[in-house]
């Protein structure tokens, strides 16, 4: 049912500070800075066993192992390898033993994610289903998983699952390095930001009517570029392809530190540039390329932290999204892009639910 909501996808973007809660409840404890995985903690050991990490997945959910991969690599110190589902395939890429395969779907049915997980079980790899669907072929089909728990997802381009999947990986991040000493003040900062992040996303919610207006000045465009760099960088991924599933219109996420090996020639005062520009280590590159943008009359539109009057003064126009821990960020700053890419599809009188050419499910390849 849609409620009070003019489309699915409208409320499904509402529904976030209550789907991240359902991800996490019953799994993270944030009195002891426990956090349990019930579908792998019996294969704990031969994961933390395992030489590497694969995570393999199509469209969003490539994105949200794209966002989550820099942390794992720090918590497990163990090479993460992010792969297409359907280039892994065309590549037949070498996969052993001792690899752990991390199959990431919304649906549990998505045909290239399917085959790659195939391909994997045959070379004896262990598998990992991270899914939404209980019952799925890809639950069924691996060893062990972790099921999101984000609800129903009946718009097409996925928005809450998104986020759920993230904060899975995050999980999974946490469980393998518990029993490290030199990680334990990271884990409890990364369970911190966890256990704030629904009011945070509340608190984006709640600047709605300040990215619609923004919309109304982009929505004529024919063009949008997304720009950030570190763990923004999935974000820029995501809100790009949210554009263009929803809009119609070309949007490309650019990484901030690829700007100068091409990119840059697309910027003038004509081209639409959206930043985001956070707190965090890469703060200072990111404002490198925020200021070569400005130089070149590019109107950049930033997605900043509140108060971060210092990034805001180089700004055409600004977001202000809640600061949080430098791996959760993009949880709380892929939200404003959701709603910018719904409220500009609405505008152009375009359905949000069922985008043209798009399934829920894509079964077939």
């Amino acid at each position: 049912m849609k409620g009070n909501f003019s489309s699915f996808m409208q409320k499904e973007i509402f529904e976030q500070p209550e789907s991240v809660v359902n991800t996490m409840r019953g799994r993270v404890n944030f009195e002891t800075n426990q956090v349990v995985l019930g579908g792998i903690k019996d294969f704990m050991s031969e994961i933390r066993r395992c030489r590497r990490l694969l995570y393999i997945a199509c469209g969003t959910s490539y994105h949200s192992t794209v966002a989550t991969r820099q942390l794992t690599e720090e918590l497990t110190e163990l090479p993460v390898m992010v792969e297409l589902a359907s280039d892994f395939l065309d590549r037949n890429t070498p996969v052993f033993r001792d690899d752990v395969c991390f199959f990431i779907s919304q649906s549990g049915e998505t045909a290239d994610t399917l085959m790659a997980l195939r391909y994997c079980k045959q070379r004896g790899a262990l598998i990992v289903g991270v899914t939404n669907t209980v019952g799925s072929s890809i639950c069924r089909e691996s060893h062990c998983g972790v099921h999101i728990n984000a609800g129903p997802e009946i718009g097409v381009a996925s928005t809450k699952a998104y986020t759920s999947q993230f904060i899975s990986l995050v999980m999974f991040g946490l469980m393998m390095c518990e029993d490290r000493i030199s990680m334990q003040e990271r884990r409890k900062q990364i369970i911190q930001g966890l256990k704030d992040l629904p009011e945070q996303i509340k608190a984006v919610l709640k600047i709605d009517d300040q990215i619609h207006s923004l919309a109304q000045e982009l929505y004529q465009q024919k063009s949008l570029l997304v720009m950030g760099r570190g763990y923004n960088f999935a974000t820029c991924l995501e809100g790009a392809l949210k554009i263009k599933e929803l809009t119609y219109m070309h949007s490309e996420g650019i990484m901030a530190g690829e700007l100068k090996h091409g990119p840059l020639a697309l910027v003038d005062k004509a081209m639409p540039v959206l930043m985001i520009v956070t707190r965090d280590k890469v703060h200072g590159k990111c404002m490198n390329a925020l200021q070569q943008v400005k130089a070149r009359h590019g109107r950049p539109i930033l997605i900043c932290n509140h108060d971060d009057v210092e990034t805001e003064k180089f700004a055409y126009k600004y977001v202000e999204v809640p600061h949080t821990v430098d791996c959760l960020q993009g949880v709380v700053s892929v939200i404003p892009m959701q709603l910018l890419s719904f409220h500009i599809a609405v505008l152009r009188g375009y359905d949000v639910d069922c985008p043209r050419n798009l399934a829920k499910s894509v079964t077939v390849e």
